[in-house]
This record gives C-alpha cells, structure tokens and sequence, in this order.
C-alpha cells in the first residue's frame, strides 16, 4: 500500500523522536517509573521539555523524595552543577534521597525534586548549557539553555498532587546556580524563592583553579539577568571559591543589582580546600542551613 504524504510526516516525525531522546528512551513513558519507595518515598520521572512554550522531544530524569504524610508539602527543585571536564557530564546523577542536601529539606518537610538535564548522566542527548568558546563566551545564552531544563522540571513538580504550589524554591550549584539566576529573568509562576549557591560559568578553565574564561562577560550577564529579574534571590558564595572568586561574585551580584534585580548577597568563610563544593558537602548543612532558614522566614509568609 502507498503511503499517502500524512502517514510519511507521522512515520519521520517518530523516527526524528525516536532518535532524540536517551539510548533506553524508545522504551520511556513520561512520569513515575515506579511506586514510590522507602522511607522517603523516593521515585525516579522522566519529564518533557518545554523551550519558549513549546515542547521539546528531549527528555529529563527527576528523582523526587517526599516526607511521609498525605499533607500537601513545600517544595525545593535542586539543581546541580557541570563539571570542568565535559567528559564527567555523562557521569552525573541526580542526588540520591539519603543524601545531606535531601535529608535537610525533608526533615522540614519538604519534598525534593533533582533534574538531570540535557546532557548530563542518563539524561543525554545534546548538551543544551553550551555557551561557545572561551574567547567569546555567551554567558546569557547558557544560562537560559540551564533555565529551560529547570523550568522543566517546575512544570511538572507544579503539578503534582502532593506538593503546595504556594511554597516552590528553586535552588542551583554552580552551573545549576547560574540557571537559578536565568530563570529569575523570568519571573518564573508559582516561584516562591530562588537561591544560587556558587553560581556561574566559564570557571576552571583550561582546568586551571581561580581562572575563569572571561570575568567581564560573566559580569555583564548578570547585569543582563537582573534586568527583568523582580523576585527576591539568595546569592551564597565561599571565600575560597576556586570558580568564582569573591572579587568576581561582588562584581556579579553588584551587574545584577544595579539593572534592577533583587538580591541578598552573603560570603560565607573559606570552607575546607574550596568552598565551591560547600553546598554538597556532608559538612555544609552546618554552614548553610542557618542562612537558608533565615532567607525562608523571610519569604512572604
């Protein structure tokens, strides 16, 4: 039988998908894998895409952990980093349920959310963070590629049945930080607050400590990003930052600031050998938790 020019775009439509998406995605439906399990009710989702409000064919992997109750819960959309070596990005995994930074949000009854984004671990796919060459970086276009996958990801948490959609915060390290920030040029729906722990881009280069591709392009980014920015940020940055060091994160939050973004800007002491992996850190609750406490009471309440 002929085929009729409709059942040729249908068939090169599916294909294309097929093609897009994770080597085991031609088996991927989107939402829950499974049951939740544990203690902690931990399930891993595969979710869509969206980019301008359209849908992508891409895919992203989320591991949620819930704390036990039927109550409607607050939640936090935690969003990792990218590691200096682009050949590490297959090796991420979104943060585990037992982990330190899970454990702390639970046990103030939040639930959690880690997306995995394009490119990184089981994700795949094209890397979407891409910002050009170290000589001319698009911080900009990076970062927004980072919001997109995060806003991903508040797209589908938003609608789940267990979480209250009035008590959402996004949280980013390092390059997830860096996204942070983009999304809040966004003014992003049902965003109660954003923090940005260590965020930015370009650092580390040529794997070289304290060296960044080019301080004054990541400065006028976030001159950039605070110009739409309204809603009210956390900046929390080390004095021992080996990606950003603080002279560079002042000069950041000051670009964000004066284009009209709203920001609290805190450096926190040097912390062990670099205070850029604080956030992650067993130890790091201990340092940060007070600082996060005090920027949620401080939230609309």
């Amino acid at each position: 039988m002929a085929l009729t020019k409709q059942t040729f775009i249908t068939l090169a439509a599916l294909l294309a998908l097929a093609f897009s998406l994770p080597a085991v995605s031609q088996t991927i439906t989107i939402g829950p894998q499974a049951e939740p399990k544990g203690k902690d009710g931990e399930q891993l989702h595969w979710i869509p895409v969206y980019v301008n409000g359209e849908q992508r064919k891409s895919v992203l992997q989320v591991r949620t952990c819930r704390p036990a109750g039927d109550a409607k819960a607050p939640l936090a959309i935690i969003n990792h980093g990218s590691p200096p070596d682009a050949a590490k990005r297959a090796t991420v995994e979104p943060n585990a349920c037992d982990g330190v930074t899970a454990q702390w949000f639970l046990q103030r009854g939040y639930a959690t959310a880690f997306p995995l984004r394009r490119g990184y671990g089981a994700t795949g796919g094209d890397w979407a963070e891409a910002y050009g060459s170290c000589g001319r970086p698009n911080f900009v276009g990076g970062g927004l590629g980072t919001a997109d996958d995060i806003d991903a990801a508040l797209r589908y948490m938003r609608e789940q049945p267990y979480v209250n959609t009035a008590r959402i915060l996004v949280i980013g390290q390092s390059a997830g930080g860096w996204g942070t920030v983009a999304l809040a040029s966004r003014n992003p729906k049902d965003v109660w607050g954003l923090i940005n722990f260590a965020g930015g881009r370009g650092g580390w280069a040529e794997q070289k400590p304290n060296t960044n591709c080019s301080p004054p392009a990541l400065i006028e980014a976030a001159g950039k990003f605070g110009a739409t920015a309204r809603q009210p940020m956390l900046w929390v940055y080390t004095e021992n930052d080996t990606f950003f060091a603080p002279e560079l994160s002042r000069a950041m939050h000051a670009a964000f600031t004066k284009a009209g973004g709203k920001a609290e800007y805190l450096l926190l002491p040097a912390f062990r050998n670099d205070g850029h992996g604080l956030f992650g850190n067993r130890e790091g609750p201990r340092v940060w938790g007070p600082v996060l406490e005090q920027y949620i009471a401080s939230l609309p309440q």
